[in-house]
């Protein structure tokens, strides 16, 4: 038997596989012909390296994110600056003016002013973050970071006392403070600056600015050592540290004491002028859950979510951008908590209202008063009910009927 073997090339016109070439085989033996043409097409690889670009599926590059990041972010933090400071500003101002005079009440606002002040005047350097990247170094990320602890650590902290202090007055008759002894609120202010400052340790050793490589950008962030470098897992204490101490008790606390204070007051044992106190400190109360709960509760998932002693910015898997996301719209939120006290102040509060609007038009009012409270809705403090009522009398007028009555 004899077989050739025969082969020939051919082009291909007006199919999508025009300008290639594709090889005919042909068999020839004598008693058949096998004819394999088309079969055996020339093999070609392509490169996809300058056109084709691989795009992970939680890439943060989308336009949405970067919108939302260099936008509306920048514009949230100025604004929540701007209404901030000047809320806090009038508040520090109004008491300073009482500075004589100063009631338990008053103290706390004081520190909650001061807490909230340093927070906002951070603002502006995230904002620079968010529309770009940290180019302010290592020392400001530290104090930044820090910053922000603390005014959170401080915050809860100082609402826990005057919830404390309410409980103990109105469910139990112990006043825990009084003006006999100022020195006590002053020592429990400085305890809760102290301690603040002493759980955000942890920002001030690892907040660093630090490249992130998927990013390709500097920015502030935990630099927690690996497991395998340090041996212990720094993130992982650190975090539940926060979440512990800084949210989780001081919660119960607050949520407890509460909640016997309405029981209390549901039986009608209390005065209207105690009523009003406790509506305007439940208010500060709500505001703080509303501001910080989100983030603390996105914070405890990527707690346990995240790979321990790697930074969050590191990794791009199983939805990692997505919270990650979260992370920065919660931020964003609880910053927004330091303008929003003063809002409440002048919403709820009547005598603070009155006082800021006579500190504006430079009128003398009720500044003078030394019994006048600024926290409970135009409530003078320590008087019958009758007394509540003429409780914004100016007081030239009330120095007069004394006078008369003394003749």
């Amino acid at each position: 038997m004899k077989a050739y073997l025969g082969a020939t090339c051919a082009p291909l016109y007006g199919t999508p596989n025009h300008g290639r070439m594709i090889l005919y085989v042909t068999f020839r033996m004598t008693d058949m012909d096998l004819d394999l043409g088309g079969i055996f097409v020339e093999n070609s690889t392509y490169n996809y390296d300058g056109d084709y670009v691989y795009k992970e599926e939680c890439s943060p590059e989308d336009g949405v994110g970067v919108r939302f990041g260099t936008v509306f972010l920048p514009m949230l933090y100025s604004l929540t600056m701007v209404l901030g400071l000047v809320g806090n500003v009038l508040v520090l101002v109004v008491l300073v003016q009482r500075r004589q005079s100063w009631s338990v009440m008053d103290t706390f606002i004081l520190h909650l002013g001061l807490a909230d002040t340093l927070l906002l005047v951070t603002l502006p350097l995230w904002a620079v973050q968010a529309t770009g990247e940290w180019s302010f170094g290592t020392p400001l990320c530290k104090i930044t970071g820090a910053m922000f602890t603390i005014n959170f650590y401080c915050s809860i902290f100082l609402l826990a006392c005057i919830i404390l202090d309410r409980y103990l007055s109105m469910v139990h008759t112990v006043q825990m403070y009084s003006r006999r002894k100022p020195w006590m609120v002053q020592a429990s202010c400085l305890s809760v600056w102290l301690l603040s400052i002493l759980l955000s340790i942890p920002d001030w050793h690892f907040l660093e600015s630090v490249r992130d490589t998927r990013r390709d950008k500097q920015e502030c962030v935990h630099n927690y050592p690996s497991l395998s470098q340090s041996g212990f897992d720094w993130r992982l204490v650190s975090r539940l540290l926060y979440h512990t101490v800084g949210f989780l008790l001081p919660s119960a606390v607050l949520l407890f004491c509460y909640s016997c204070i309405l029981l209390q007051l549901q039986h009608g044992s209390q005065g209207l002028q105690k009523q009003r106190a406790v509506r305007v400190i439940l208010a500060l109360v709500l505001v703080f859950f509303l501001c910080w709960t989100p983030y603390n509760i996105t914070l405890m998932v990527d707690t346990f979510q995240g790979r321990p002693g790697e930074p969050v910015s590191g990794s791009c898997e199983n939805g990692r951008t997505a919270l990650e996301n979260s992370l920065v719209v919660t931020f964003a939120l609880a910053c927004l908590h330091a303008c929003l006290n003063p809002v409440l102040h002048l919403r709820l509060c009547r005598n603070f209202r009155r006082r800021v609007l006579d500190m504006v038009r430079c009128v003398e009012g009720v500044q003078n008063d030394p019994k006048l409270s600024l926290w409970d809705s135009g409530v003078v403090e320590d008087s019958p009910d009758q007394a509540e009522e003429m409780g914004t009398l100016n007081p030239m007028t009330t120095m007069g009927q004394v006078q008369s009555t003394q003749s």
